[in-house]
């Protein structure tokens, strides 16, 4: 198969470093360095404590390639739109666009490029580290949980399921990605934006009365929004899983958190915002959530 990775961070690394094993892979970065690094000596993925190379093709543009039969976003939310236009010479009629971004509602910026019956969106339980250009350290390992949000009509996920697991990994094909997606969602949007507004380790909000009352008013909107939307969420048990998050993993700092102490732009659009985009489709009122969104945006213009 012919794939193109666009964006070679941690998970954009790994994949595009396995997928490499079989097939005609393209890593794009915009990052010199990265790519000088890959073509000069190869990817190097440390793995289990032992560094393996692999060896795609890296490039910074993809003017002169012919379309390819899969395309893999691996950057930042926020520069989705930016990295498809860059790269859309390598979307042709028959090539598929995925996503394993965090968040949800990526579909809305893929189908812009590509029809629904073509866009795979999931999830992965996979993890990385960038050491230096070049070099990542695979973390733990898991699920590359994908589906489609229309029925496969060219019986694509079974090959795509086929390829993946030929490299190391493990393919899940889901009837109802949607669910699981809202599934990882619910912790994430219950916690990210609060310890964003705040600055803090994610321990502090279980901590904080405050916090955690808006905590949970958060998570009744996502769960009332999920509802509406026909998926299911207990939202007893979720809040559980939030304790354990705060208890467990105390000085644990969100994605939201980093980014706004560095002064970078979030990918709270695709978060928080994702259950501001849901509700207004549905009719359901969430005024902690554009708060959220609202306050967080107004803090990455801070200057």
């Amino acid at each position: 198969m012919r794939i193109a990775v666009i964006g070679a961070g941690a998970m954009g690394s790994i994949y595009g470093g396995k997928l490499s094993l079989k097939n005609d892979v393209y890593l794009v970065d915009t990052s010199p360095a990265i790519i000088e690094a890959v073509n000069s000596g190869g990817l190097v993925l440390n793995e289990g404590g032992n560094d393996n190379t692999y060896h795609p093709k890296a490039v910074t543009t993809t003017a002169s390639l012919e379309p390819v039969d899969l395309v893999i976003l691996f950057v930042k939310a926020l520069y989705s739109r930016a990295a498809l236009e860059g790269n859309k010479g390598i979307i042709g009629k028959h090539t598929y666009l995925m996503t394993l971004q965090n968040g949800s509602g990526h579909e809305d910026i893929l189908s812009e490029f590509a029809p629904l019956e073509r866009i795979i969106i999931g999830t992965t339980e996979d993890n990385g580290a960038v050491l230096a250009p070049g070099h990542v350290r695979r973390g733990g390992q898991g699920n590359t949980n994908v589906g489609m949000l229309v029925p496969d009509a060219e019986n694509f996920l079974p090959k795509l399921k086929e390829c993946f697991d030929a490299c190391g990994f493990n393919v899940r094909i889901h009837s109802n990605i949607s669910q699981l997606i809202w599934n990882k969602l619910f912790v994430n949007v219950a916690l990210s934006a609060v310890t964003g507004l705040l600055k803090c380790e994610i321990g502090y909000v279980y901590a904080d009365k405050n916090a955690f009352a808006l905590t949970k008013a958060l998570l009744h909107e996502a769960v009332t929004v999920a509802h509406a939307l026909g998926l299911e969420a207990d939202e007893a048990k979720i809040t559980d899983e939030i304790i354990s998050v705060c208890t467990n993993s105390p000085h644990g700092i969100t994605s939201i958190c980093a980014d706004l102490r560095a002064g970078r732009k979030t990918e709270v659009a695709t978060i928080s915002g994702s259950v501001v985009k849901a509700a207004a489709k549905c009719g359901v009122s969430v005024p902690c959530h554009e708060f959220a969104v609202n306050m967080i945006h107004a803090m990455e213009n801070l200057k």
